[in-house]
């Protein structure tokens, strides 16, 4: 898939139905990090449900699939010890440390990484808000 150079965010989210309309809830970190505003029009697409995965995926993404579509208003971490993941740093954190989101805004912190890194990581420590990882693998960009 060709990614637009006009693109100001990604993120994963279900659709809802609300009254006579349906609604993609965007996440407030979104708003946060400045790149797209209230009260703005913006152009959105749409690509392949996590659900649909196929047996050539790895398994990490099968899971991921299946975590997505939480069964409680309030499910915990989509993450867990031990899991493998690819990820893709998208930040820097104050220690110098990579950040990548996952679903729901999930973050991940990974030493050793630079903003625009894709790397295979497998995760350390879970905690509710926040999970750390360490690098087991740099993946071609």
């Amino acid at each position: 898939m060709e990614i637009s150079e006009k693109l100001l965010c990604i993120f994963s989210a279900e659709i809802e139905k609300q009254d006579d309309s349906y609604v993609i809830e965007i996440p407030k970190r979104e708003l946060d990090d400045g790149d797209i505003e209230l009260e703005e029009v913006y152009r959105a697409a749409l690509s392949s449900p996590l659900s649909s995965t196929t047996d050539d995926q790895p398994k990490s993404e099968q899971d991921l699939s299946e975590s997505s579509h939480p069964k409680s208003p309030h499910p915990g971490p989509p993450a867990t010890e031990g899991e493998t993941r690819s990820v893709e740093i998208e930040d820097m954190g104050e220690q110098g440390d990579g950040i990548a989101r996952v679903e729901r805004g999930y973050v991940i912190i990974v030493p050793e990484t630079a903003q625009g890194d894709r790397v295979r990581v497998k995760i350390t420590d879970v905690r509710e808000n926040v999970a750390f990882a360490e690098v087991i693998k740099r993946e071609d960009t």
